[in-house]
């Protein structure tokens, strides 16, 4: 095995370990996120940790099979690699500009104190409601194409109808949280492909 086949064998693995069980901690969350604000972000993710933990430890136990076909390293592959992690980066870059970005990076409906929370209308999130989740699209497709193992793609794919389902519970917290704010907001924005052109302001 080459450097880099084993780097791409990596890679697979890792998306494969890394993928659903994050989408697993938003689903478990958000339609509990009441129950588990009460508890505190240790208590929600020391108990949902352990799932997760039994996940990682089977998929590595069975990585040879779930990982499934080596598809090798080619030009092609690389390229589209490439350029899914540059979208990644521009989308990362421009939820980075936001000044409220931090309060983004972990579950703020966990934090009582941070809870309901504000929403975030500006920058980014002016052209596209979801830029964390198409963002989160764009690393996992990159690495699956880096990686070139079926079994990659295979988890990307299954996560698609997971990801929808997740930002669908969220959109549904945040309609309750913010009411008709967030109504006319997501009347203005799209949810996934971003709005180019000059944007209106909202009034």
């Amino acid at each position: 095995m080459t450097p880099l086949d084993f780097i791409r064998s990596g890679v697979a693995f890792l998306v494969l370990a890394s993928h659903l069980p994050s989408l697993f901690l938003w689903v478990a969350i958000h339609p509990f996120s009441a129950f588990w604000r009460k508890r505190g972000p240790i208590f929600t993710f020391g108990v949902l940790g352990v799932p997760v933990a039994l996940y990682v430890g089977g998929a590595w136990f069975f990585r040879r099979i779930l990982l499934g076909a080596d598809w090798g390293a080619n030009a092609v592959t690389m390229a589209l690699a490439g350029f899914c992690v540059v979208g990644a980066l521009l989308l990362r870059g421009a939820r980075e500009k936001h000044p409220d970005y931090p309060k983004l990076s972990g579950v703020p409906e966990l934090y009582r104190d941070k809870f309901p929370g504000q929403l975030l209308t500006d920058g980014i999130y002016g052209r596209v409601r979801n830029p964390r989740y198409l963002e989160s699209l764009l690393w996992v497709l990159g690495y699956s194409f880096f990686a070139n193992y079926s079994g990659s793609y295979l988890v990307w794919l299954a996560g698609l109808p997971v990801m929808y389902w997740v930002v669908v519970l969220e959109e549904r917290e945040l309609r309750h949280r913010f009411g008709p704010v967030y109504e006319e907001y997501s009347r203005r924005v799209p949810r996934f492909i971003p709005k180019f052109g000059k944007r209106k302001k909202a009034e």
